[in-house]
Formats: structure tokens, sequence, C-alpha cells
């Protein structure tokens, strides 16, 4: 067994844990801004395939101890011990990342340079030679992360990051993550089958995911390489049978009863573009308009899902005073039996929506902290549900 770390966004992490589960994964542990857990290497491969809430999947090597007065030198020590050269091939290029949390260290920076000074010095010794570096688009990435006394020491599986699924290729302003995305249509109750309206599409990020779930498509798929192939252990025909399984269980794609929206027209043309890059045209219904002036796209209810503008993207608090109230009126009188999942910073929306939400989850959107806010609307009544949060 292997021991790996898997990190997502703030906020996901027993979704994470469930989905690490299902891809085979043990002594499963969520932790902040993470989950820990131990497989074998198919484990490894399914969950950098099938995830669609983690961000990386970790491999740890090495995990000590160091001491305050000494960590820089403990922390060196510790990565010349590793048998780097077992590992991936002095041919890769490769480069190092240091996070802290607590730590004593003085300079994280210099850590960095430290641990980088190790595996070249390791290599050297073994093979006579060292492996190049490369800041931008490494083979092989180092990650080590220092606590307030321990210095654990990973490489990692993925490569580039997991939300980066290959089919979002025409981008608008302050696009959401894909991996976000896909946990904010699970937290909100979302499953194939149930109509899903984005009033605020953007680049369509939420009518993506979605469809790619309804359709079974792998989020990893499309990826062109994982970081796993560029190390040693790499079992290559275990990954294929893996991958050839996931293209299998592929469902043609056919209207999935998802729309998506936006007042913007580039925002419009950019979901459709992204939406034909994946072959997923036929699945969504792309409409340009006002979610001030909509209507429920089917009689059925279903789930609303937005990410509105908020005082950081746009600068005007006054304009949003003005649309949240309105946006909370159109979901009164045009969505009853819907419910609406709206995922915003904005501390005031709440106040502004003059609408009670049945849930607010706590996540984050990078450093920056949100509320889902999960809200019911009553049908054949302009009064909302009321439930305790």
């Amino acid at each position: 067994m292997e021991h790996f770390f898997a990190t997502s966004p703030r906020g996901l992490e027993r979704l994470l844990a469930e989905e690490l589960t299902q891809a085979g994964a043990k002594s499963v542990r969520e932790t902040h801004g993470g989950v820990e857990f131990s497989g074998d290497w198919q484990a490894c491969y399914r969950a950098n395939l099938h995830s669609r809430i983690a961000t990386r999947i970790l491999w740890r090597i090495a995990s000590a101890p160091y001491r305050k007065e000494k960590g820089e030198e403990d922390i060196y020590r510790q990565a010349l011990a590793v048998e780097w050269e077992r590992y991936f091939s002095v041919d890769a290029t490769f480069r190092v990342l240091t996070t802290a949390s607590r730590s004593p260290v003085k300079s994280v920076d210099f850590v960095t340079l430290r641990v980088k000074d190790a595996v070249c010095d390791r290599f050297r010794t073994a093979l006579g030679r060292r492996p190049n570096v490369d800041t931008r688009a490494p083979e092989v990435r180092v990650q080590v992360y220092l606590s307030a006394r321990d210095c654990a020491i990973y490489l990692d599986t993925s490569g580039a990051p997991l939300w980066q699924r290959g089919l979002r290729h025409a981008n608008v302003e302050a696009p959401l993550k894909e991996n976000l995305a896909a946990g904010i249509l699970r937290l909100a109750g979302w499953h194939p089958g149930t109509p899903l309206f984005d009033p605020m599409c953007g680049s369509g990020t939420f009518a993506l995911e979605a469809a790619c779930m309804a359709l079974n498509r792998a989020p990893g798929l499309e990826r062109p390489r994982f970081g796993f192939e560029n190390l040693k252990p790499f079992q290559a025909e275990v990954w294929q049978e893996i991958r050839r399984m996931a293209l299998n269980a592929v469902e043609e794609a056919s209207f999935l009863d998802i729309w998506a929206s936006d007042l913007d027209p580039r925002a419009v043309r950019a979901t459709r573009k992204n939406l034909a890059n994946a072959g997923l045209e036929g699945a969504v219904e792309v409409m340009a308009g006002d979610f001030l002036e909509c209507t429920a796209p089917t009689d059925k209810p279903g789930i609303l899902v937005a990410n509105p503008p908020y005082g950081e993207r746009m600068g005007e608090h006054s304009a949003l005073a003005q649309l949240y109230p309105a946006m909370g009126t159109v979901l009164k009188r045009q969505f009853p039996g819907w419910t609406a999942a709206i995922f915003t910073a904005d501390p005031d929306f709440q106040k502004l929506l003059r609408l009670s939400p049945r849930r607010k989850t706590p996540l984050f959107n990078g450093a920056l902290e949100c509320r889902l806010y999960e809200i019911e609307m009553v049908a054949g009544s302009n009064r909302i549900l009321r439930t305790a949060n």
C-alpha cells in the first residue's frame, strides 16, 4: 500500500472522501484542504481519472520531524536520504514547491532551494549527473509540506491541476474552476435527469460539468498526460485498461434538460464554443437573456445554480443592492418548486436577496471565503420554505 494525499477546494473534503472511496482508496481520512488515503496504484490512477473534486493527488515518499533551530539542515538531510533515482529518471525535468503551516523555518524559499540541492546531490552521487530544473512545465513535481514539527515530501501524480479538464478553451472574466463547480452541483443535490438552469453562465462551467456527469464522462479523459506517467513505478498496461473502461462507459450525447443563459453575448459565445469543442452542443440549450427577465425553462421543478457578480468583481456595491433584491423577486415569481443554489462571496447577499436559505455552506474559491446558499421555492406560493440552517 502506498500513501497519498488528495488536495481540494476547502469545504469539499467530504465529497472528495466519497469519491476516493469509490476509486478504491483505503484508510480515508478528511483533513483541512484535502483527504489522506492509502491504496495501490490502480486506486491512484482511478482517482486521477475520475475525481471531479480533487485538485491534485500527491504520493507521500518521506516524512520526518525536524528541529526548530536546525530545520533547513534537517530537511536537506531528509531529502538527501530519499532514493530519488528509484522514483524518476535523471533525464526528466523537475521542480520543487514548498508550502508551510505554522512552520518555524525562516524562509520557505530557502527550504525549496535546499530540497532542490538534495535531489541534485543524490542523483549526482548515484548516477554521476543531475536532472534539470524546469519551473514552468516540469515533468516531475516534488511537493514539500512543512507543519510546525514535521516535513512531508510528496511526488505529484497529477501533473497539471485536475480541474484543468481540457474542455474549456474560451473564458470570460472570473471563471469558476471546474472542481469547485462540480462540488457546488453535488452540494446542491443535483443529479442527472433533474432539470438544471444556470442563468448567469459565464463560460459555461456548470453546464459543462453537469453534462459530463450526466454522460458518465470521466473528467480526466481529455487530459493529454498525468504526472504518474513520468514516474518509474508507472504501470502502463494497468493504466491503459483503466482508461479503456472509462472510455467504454461514456454515454452518447443527447439533450439533458440542462439550460444556460447570460446577459453578456460574449459569455453566450464562450459557452457555446466550449460545449462545441467538447462535443456537447446538443446536450445543453444555451440562450441569450437577462436573469431578471427569465422564466423557468421547463414545467418540471429543478435546480437553478448561479455564481452572480459580487463586490470584488463588480466594484459597485450600489449596483448589487439593486440586483440582489430583483433576483429574489424573480426566484419567487418564476421558479416555484425549484431549488436555487447561489454561490457568492458577498457577505450582504442573503440580506439583500431577502430570501431565507435552508442551508449555507462555507466554501473557498482559492483564498476567497464564499458561501453556497440553498433556497427552496415553495410551489404555488411566494412564501419561502424556512428550515433550520
